[in-house]
């Protein structure tokens, strides 16, 4: 059985990824999908740097969600979680 991080537990934790000047790069989505495919969630913090340009964390969390093809869970500050989960097969 793969053991994942609950929701519950992405909230209660560190972010496992931050998204600094550059935004969201090719290789931030890679890290992101990387971490979904894993955990099934991923906590990622957009750092301040990139947020001086009054760019809204809501609109990089609706990106990095786009591009990893995951769903917004919450949104809180600089720091949002995004979840991934696969389609049971038993409901085949």
């Amino acid at each position: 059985m793969h053991k994942g991080k609950s929701g519950k537990e992405a909230i209660a934790g560190k972010p496992q990824v931050r998204i600094g000047k550059y935004g969201v790069t090719d290789g931030l989505v890679e890290e992101v999908s990387k971490r979904l495919k894993k955990d099934k969630t991923v906590k990622v913090k957009v750092l301040k740097s990139l947020l001086a340009d009054e760019i809204k964390v809501e609109d990089i969390a609706s990106k990095l969600a786009e591009r990893t093809s995951s769903k917004i869970i919450d949104v809180r500050g600089h720091t949002f979680i995004l979840a991934k989960y696969s389609r049971s097969k038993k409901n085949r």
